[in-house]
């Protein structure tokens, strides 16, 4: 297997190995910038989007409209078991759920809304009809590496970045995300795990307050989809706001090199040092 931007090397890893109970085991490059010991959140929340995308399709839903992640602990660089539940399936709606645990111990919870598919003509001169454009496109967008890290492989190395506009953890700004390698061993990732590796990075990429003077964690992510993502590319365009009583709010808009597919928020809890 290469890595997936095709440059003909081969693929060191990937971000998890499929196990023989069904678990999976976690590679370094799922190690998040805060702990060298724990996740970055992308990667776990890819993974249960992968088995929700799966139960979804086994009813006959085909387009994942939502997702929302509650993450209840630190998620470490360790196996993991990821069990779905259907709550509720409708004639052209589903409610499922998602559990994520390691060791015995429930490390996060999801519920998604997955829709049936069917082809709906959309008449011309809508309000907000065509959809806007990421403010560039990822082929005249300069590459740019994740400042923040702790060891050598992690996730700077399963995503590669590049800026559409904006500057780095300097307040509103859109980056270009692609996947370096796998999410799951011998797989090409589905266009619901490409967002969700990435949408999780919007309150970092966005950042307002210093990192060596506050805090800013999320403990949620919600994404909605107007429409599956095309291609390899995707773009977060993210903005963070500061509340008086110590939360926050990040929100992004997402696109692929077609325009906009999507939205996503996240609940920061915002500490000083």
């Amino acid at each position: 297997m290469t890595d997936e931007p095709g440059n003909g090397t081969p693929s060191r890893t990937s971000a998890y190995r499929p196990l023989a109970d069904g678990a999976f085991d976690s590679t370094e490059l799922t190690r998040g910038p805060w702990d060298p010991s724990h996740q970055h959140a992308g990667p776990p929340i890819s993974l249960a989007a992968r088995a929700l995308v799966r139960a979804a399709q086994a009813l006959g839903m085909g387009h994942l409209a939502r997702l929302t992640a509650n993450l209840l602990r630190p998620i470490p660089i360790a196996p993991l078991e990821v069990e779905t539940a259907l709550d509720y399936g409708g004639r052209n709606v589903a409610h499922l759920s998602a559990r994520l645990a390691s060791g015995g111990r429930e490390l996060a919870r999801f519920t998604a809304v997955a829709q049936r598919e069917v082809d709906i003509h959309v008449p011309q001169g809508l309000a907000g009809h065509p959809p806007p454009q990421a403010p560039a496109p990822p082929e005249s967008s300069a590459g740019i590496e994740f400042p923040h890290r702790t060891g050598a492989t992690g996730y700077h190395d399963l995503v590669e970045l590049r800026t559409a506009e904006g500057t780095l953890c300097r307040g509103p700004c859109a980056i270009w995300f692609r996947l370096r390698h796998s999410l799951v061993e011998g797989e090409t990732p589905d266009p619901a795990e490409r967002v969700a590796v990435a949408a999780d990075s919007g309150n970092g990429i966005s950042a307002v307050l210093d990192f060596r003077r506050y805090t800013f964690v999320n403990s949620d992510l919600t994404i909605n989809w107007l429409r599956p993502a095309q291609g390899e590319w995707i773009c977060i365009d993210a903005h963070t706001f500061v509340g008086a009583a110590g939360g926050g709010l990040a929100e992004a808009r997402i696109f692929d090199a077609n325009g906009l597919i999507g939205r996503s928020t996240q609940s920061l809890v915002v500490r000083a040092r």
